[in-house]
């Protein structure tokens, strides 16, 4: 077998055996990590009544990995490329596993806070690693986007993969059993992954720098944090020190890197057009779309009625989309082109969203699921292509810090969605007004208030409910606008800035 610590020829690299095995393994971590993020959805209403967080309380929980992850991603992946992919990717598999039963026996919300932000510490090991590990494997530019392709489809089947399974679990289980499910495909990817995965690194890596590591990891929880206090409580002192420490860190951060012999990060990938667009297209992608997909579970259980495996067949659409999108993607950017392919996919999203404003308490769900399955064609057409010129536009020896780089961005996205769209979702929720007598809390969230109307008399409880199904729907309704604009920009922005991007054909 070629190492691939040396360059090899593209034809030998081609002809690897076992190459389709090892990349078996990858997508087994990148489903770790998809059903991990989909399932959390599910036991949100669980979660609340277990634990009752407060309605900030419940955002962290949902958002607090995606802020951790963010700021470590870039220096996990530089930290791979230094002392090996397959290295990096194993210990984090094994650290996540740990950390999932950490999140499964959480009793205070600020342990579930706590367990969820070190879970991001491990996540962020394993995305980047996997993205690297293909492009170091995959060799021919066809078989790369095939390969890239499933890694894309394995991550929307596990979109599809965690509702249901965990929508099981829950109904025959108590909550903490959703994180339990990601020991057994853990120990598969360890046990399999020792003998499949070729090791790879950066030949002259340089030194990681902690400093770098320390500055990038404040600059992304910082500016995340303000974004999500002034969109939560409005711009006040505390939201706009956060902004200013995280702008202010992330600057010093590209400074150190352009000023830097070896950088934890070669800012010079940036100078590529189709880098940069696809970076960018993939953040305000998924900005547009998390903040939804977060509060989607609760209206599928708690305003229509639906038990928690129902719930998550519901959803089934957009991961069928997605994974059907990214198998073809690659072939269909080479026969049109790249920013056809990815500024339509995201358009398709935008309009999508935008139907979704008209769902109402008791919509039926072919409106919905159409819905649901045009966003996954479109995401799955977006997502598969932008990662493929990502990829393709950087040395080999690169591969960890610009899949970073991209997994930061989509990470980044989450983060804000939620903390912008899902803010607009509660903001408008805590405004109801429900009957005589109803409790503060109902007002956190519609879990708390589902709680309270079990505690009140029956014609209190259907008044209270009523109220705050309403309010939800509408704050959704806002939600789904501002995601299309989003999502609506993010196509206009893809088309100039991908012109003239093509992927390559022959390697």
């Amino acid at each position: 077998m070629t190492s691939t610590l040396r360059p090899a020829d593209a034809t030998e690299a081609v002809k690897r055996p076992g190459r389709w095995l090892a990349l078996s393994v990858l997508v087994l971590a990148v489903l770790l990590v998809a059903v991990d993020a989909t399932v959390l959805g599910l036991a949100t209403p669980y979660i609340s009544e277990d634990l009752r967080p407060s309605g900030t309380q419940l955002l962290w929980i949902g958002d607090v990995y995606s802020f951790v992850i963010a700021g470590l991603l870039v220096s996990m992946g530089s930290l791979g490329d230094r002392i090996g992919r397959k290295r990096i990717l194993l210990c984090g598999a094994t650290a996540f596993g740990a950390l999932s039963v950490l999140n499964a026996y959480a009793t205070t919300p600020e342990l579930m806070i706590l367990a969820r932000a070190l879970l991001g510490v491990a996540g962020a090991t394993l995305m980047p690693a996997t993205l690297a590990l293909i492009r170091n494997v995959f060799h021919d530019p066809r078989e790369r986007s095939l390969a890239v392709g499933v890694w894309g489809a394995t991550a929307s089947a596990g979109t599809a993969v965690g509702p249901i399974t965990g929508g099981f679990l829950l109904e025959h289980f108590w909550w903490g059993s959703v994180f339990l499910i990601n020991l057994p495909v853990m120990a598969v990817l360890v046990l399999v992954g020792i003998r499949t995965l070729p090791e790879s690194r950066n030949p002259r890596p340089g030194p990681w720098d902690l400093s770098s590591v320390l500055l990038s990891l404040t600059g992304m929880i910082a500016l995340v944090y303000a974004v999500k206090e002034a969109a939560t409580h409005g711009l006040g002192p505390t939201p706009l020190a956060a902004g200013l420490l995280g702008a202010a860190a992330l600057y010093g951060f590209v400074h150190r890197q352009l000023t830097m012999p070896m950088p934890l990060l070669d800012m010079r990938l940036f100078r590529r057009r189709g880098f940069s667009g696809a970076v960018l297209a993939d953040l305000l992608t998924v900005l547009g779309m998390s903040g939804l997909v977060f509060f989607l579970s609760q209206y599928l259980q708690l305003v229509q009625g639906r038990r928690p495996l129902e719930a998550g067949l519901a959803e089934l659409p957009a991961a069928v989309g997605a994974v059907a999108a990214g198998l073809v993607a690659g072939r269909a950017a080479r026969r049109l082109t790249v920013r056809t392919v990815v500024s339509g996919g995201l358009a398709a999203v935008g309009i999508a969203l935008a139907v979704l404003t008209m769902l109402g308490r008791s919509t039926g769900y072919p409106v919905l699921g159409a819905a649901l399955l045009v966003v996954g064609v479109g995401a799955g057409f977006s997502f598969t292509v932008t990662a493929d010129v990502i990829l393709s536009s950087v040395p080999r020896d690169q591969a960890g810090a610009a899949s970073a780089v991209s997994e930061t961005a989509y990470e980044l996205g989450a983060a804000l969605g939620i903390a912008l769209l899902g803010s607009i979702v509660t903001g408008v929720y805590r405004g109801f007004e429900g009957p005589a007598g109803t409790p503060a809390e109902a007002h956190e969230s519609l879990g708390a208030a589902t709680q309270a109307a079990a505690r009140m008399a029956p014609h209190q409880a259907e008044a209270l409910l009523d109220a705050a199904r309403t309010s939800f729907v509408h704050g959704l309704h806002l939600a789904s606008a501002a995601g299309a604009v989003v999502l609506l920009t993010a196509s206009a922005v893809s088309w100039f800035l991908l012109r003239h991007q093509e992927l390559e054909t022959s390697g």
